[in-house]
């Protein structure tokens, strides 16, 4: 019955990052492409290297990222690339059929976008408004984004790049994200349709996305407390501790029934909480739980104690 329930679990996670990985392909291709606006990690790389020299953004997104791939497997291992891998091939293909659908309706129905970018074909959805088209499109990139991180997901791209350095070098995922993205928005200003408007746009872009990432996530990178209460406390236990998540068993004494209890005190990123819900649920569903926010957890598998110790 458990292995039926995680085989469905896994299902509706892949079906989540397959619906997120088709708004950022939507909001990509429909609304940052038309108007040549460039956008954080590899499709913006791949749109940087389309408006130089007219090679298909899929392809470089497609290509990169089978390289970097091939690193994060050695480095990381295959539990961090699974997911990866299935967002990888999905995104490429359905970048590339989005912009087929775009521009077959351009074609065959002339009436329906006023005007159509000569270099990629690609109609503009919201006509003449570069400002709302990037607005739209960069809440829908990451409305999409939030889904499949919601699903323990990832897009590729600057994110391995983002791990891979994160493991060897004392600097937050986030941090390295955002430096990767700065990094390649900037670097359109040097192509050929470059200009210093395109550049703040594309920098907006990157700010709402963020934005709505972080929206749709809750705050996904605060961690929380669980005080788990329930008969069945070692199967939990050895079930949270294989996901590499540190378990602390308390001894208690319930007051009314005078009877020695066991009370597992876990600490958790939060986007980690689902998952903990979903294994509580598997094992021992009249389990008692509670769930706190907590302002900061230090120490491994966490953030670093990043002050001086004091000198004797």
């Amino acid at each position: 019955m458990a292995f039926k329930v995680s085989i469905l679990q896994d299902v509706r996670d892949y079906v989540v990052i397959t619906l997120g990985l088709l708004m950022y392909a939507v909001g990509f291709s429909c609304f940052q492409l038309p108007y040549e606006i460039t956008t954080g990690g590899l499709a913006g790389a791949g749109a940087v290297i389309f408006y130089a020299t007219g090679f298909p953004v899929q392809y470089t997104f497609f290509l990169v990222n089978i390289i970097l791939l091939v690193i994060a497997v050695r480095v990381l291992g295959w539990r961090f690339c699974v997911k990866t891998i299935y967002a990888v091939f999905m995104l490429t293909f359905l970048l590339g059929a989005v912009q087929e659908v775009m521009i077959y309706l351009a074609s065959h129905n002339p009436g329906m976008f006023v005007n159509v970018n000569p270099r990629s074909g690609l109609p503009q959805v919201v006509t003449d408004n570069i400002t709302m088209s990037c607005i739209i499109g960069a809440a829908i990139e990451g409305l999409g984004i939030g889904l499949v991180f919601l699903s323990n997901g990832s897009c590729g791209g600057t994110d391995i790049i983002a791990a891979i350095i994160n493991k060897y070098k004392d600097v937050t995922l986030g941090q390295m994200m955002m430096l990767c993205d700065l990094i390649i928005i900037s670097s359109s200003f040097f192509t050929p349709t470059g200009s210093v408007d395109k550049l703040l746009y594309g920098y907006t872009t990157l700010i709402i996305t963020n934005l709505l990432l972080d929206y749709v996530v809750d705050r996904g990178r605060q961690s929380v407390q669980f005080l788990i209460f329930s008969s069945r406390y070692d199967e939990i236990a050895s079930a949270i501790s294989a996901t590499h998540r540190g378990v602390t068993v308390l001894s208690g004494q319930g007051w009314y029934t005078k009877q020695e209890r066991k009370v597992l005190v876990v600490l958790a990123k939060k986007r980690e909480s689902t998952n903990i819900f979903r294994i509580i649920q598997g094992i021992d569903p009249a389990a008692f739980v509670s769930q706190s926010k907590v302002i900061g957890v230090f120490g491994e598998g966490f953030d670093r104690i990043k002050v001086k110790a004091e000198k004797k």
